[in-house]
């Protein structure tokens, strides 16, 4: 029990350096969520120590609770992902929850068929896509874990310039998820003028296609129609990535105080990637997220996960081939 508390204790004291140098790391998600597991494993062991039926009791509730909700877990993300094809479109960013949930039922039906056949080879495949998922599943909790607990660190720093993400439009249309973010973004200037400052709003965004003016145009608009002073918006119109909304927002800055300080405004399913990008950018700000449709968050979700995945793709790629090609090792 002692030793489990220790091992927390280490790591939770090693994210607390971590955040307090940068809260805006993937490896403080790892820190955190390793201090957790450890303090959940020594108090476990003290729970036995005071009564031993009781220890037995929560863990065997914990082993039968991993299938339950696997389970639960594929039958949600299929049927929001049908509610995501009906509302959204059969854009291939769309069909992550979908997929991700027939994945699962996949899985589980050929672990089903590897163990009634009693196959060597199938069953080694079983266990190189189970000890895959397994770290990518354990990536993935710290990724949650760690987005809702940077979501919830408020900023008290002033700030100089509040940036807004583009999301796309409809045309010239400003639609619901962008306005969510502009709506967000005017609260925090609203905010920062209630307090005598007098911040700046960029409109980070350029024209994509199907759109018939650039993002920034038409998030600069929405604003002035809802009361921001037009003098007070700066239009980012050239990016085309959330990297370069980051990059060319920061030359902007940088242009009128080279000692700024922001707040970046996104959803925020996407408020812990843009923090990430925003620390490559090298852009002086933390990044609050807007609210977001509930049947949107999951794929979302998953969408933004991938992405950071992908963002470390060696180290990650290295280590899932590992794991792997492991279990074949026996048949060399």
């Amino acid at each position: 029990m002692t030793i489990c508390f220790s091992i927390a204790g280490f790591w939770f004291l090693i994210f607390g350096i971590s955040f307090l140098y940068d809260r805006r790391l993937f490896r403080n998600s790892i820190f955190l969520v390793l201090a957790i597991m450890f303090a959940g494993l020594g108090g476990l062991f003290a729970i036995a120590e005071v009564n031993r039926t009781l220890a037995e009791l929560v863990a065997y509730g914990i082993i039968f609770l991993i299938p339950v909700t696997i389970g639960v877990l594929a039958i949600f993300l299929t049927v929001n992902g049908v509610t995501m094809l009906r509302r959204e479109g059969r854009r291939p960013a769309n069909l992550l929850s979908l997929a991700a949930g027939i994945g699962i039922f996949g899985l589980v039906i050929f672990g089903i068929i590897s163990q009634l056949l009693e196959s060597r080879p199938l069953s080694a495949l079983l266990t190189a896509i189970g000890g895959v998922l397994t770290y990518v599943s354990f990536l993935f909790v710290c990724f949650l874990i760690y987005a809702f607990v940077y979501s919830r660190v408020r900023s008290s720093r002033k700030i100089d310039f509040v940036i807004v993400l583009g999301s796309g439009l409809r045309g010239s249309r400003v639609p619901p998820l962008l306005a969510s973010r502009l709506d967000r973004g005017k609260l925090v200037y609203d905010r920062a003028v209630r307090k005598g400052r007098s911040p700046m709003i960029i409109t980070a965004g350029g024209q994509g296609p199907g759109e018939d003016i650039p993002e920034s145009h038409a998030m600069a608009t929405y604003l002035v129609e809802r009361g921001v002073p037009a003098d007070q918006i700066l239009r980012e119109d050239k990016s085309t990535t959330t990297t370069e909304n980051l990059r060319f927002s920061r030359a902007l800055m940088v242009a009128r105080n080279p000692k700024y300080r922001c707040l970046i405004v996104t959803n925020n399913f996407h408020a812990f990637r843009a923090a990430l990008t925003a620390r490559k950018a090298k852009v002086n700000g933390q990044v609050v997220g807007s609210p977001t449709a509930r049947y949107y968050w999951p794929t979302a979700t998953i969408r933004e996960f991938v992405a950071i995945l992908f963002s470390h793709k060696w180290i990650n790629g290295i280590i899932c081939g590992f794991l792997f090609l492991l279990p074949f090792v026996q048949f060399i």
